[in-house]
């Protein structure tokens, strides 16, 4: 098990090599995985309302409309898209071909997942966000 570092030594690390952007977050991944995420941002960016904005958050790319919608990210062996844990349980029998976990959908570096669904997942999070405010 990995020792964390005191609060005092975290706080003062540089925090130079942290994305600020998403733009940033890509051009430090290498291929296969930047040009997959790529095709992710563009679909889930075609299934937001307007107003919503990229953001980092928790160091990964995700995209806000009054709250986080949704997040991507690259990794060594897959990529991975994080629609919340009640969104994936809703589509369960869409993502049957991916490796699922409570709130991530996993999926080859070099394979995005289909624009059709990614924007099905935006829709129903965005459905979540909505009707959480009433």
């Amino acid at each position: 098990m990995r020792k964390s570092k005191s609060p005092a030594k975290r706080a003062s690390a540089p925090k130079t090599n942290k994305p600020s952007t998403i733009d940033e977050y890509l051009a430090a991944i290498s291929e296969p995985q930047r040009t997959t995420l790529q095709k992710v941002r563009a679909s889930i960016r075609a299934a937001l309302p307007a107003g919503s904005i990229e953001v980092i958050s928790y160091g990964i790319p995700a995209f806000r409309y009054k709250k986080i919608v949704v997040w991507f990210a690259a990794f060594a062996n897959h990529c991975s898209f994080f629609p919340t844990a009640a969104v994936i349980r809703e589509f369960q029998p869409d993502l049957k071909p991916y490796t699922l976990s409570k709130g991530t959908i996993q999926f080859p570096v070099d394979k995005p997942l289909p624009a059709a669904l990614i924007k099905k997942l935006v829709r129903a999070r965005l459905a979540q966000i909505s009707n959480s405010k009433r």
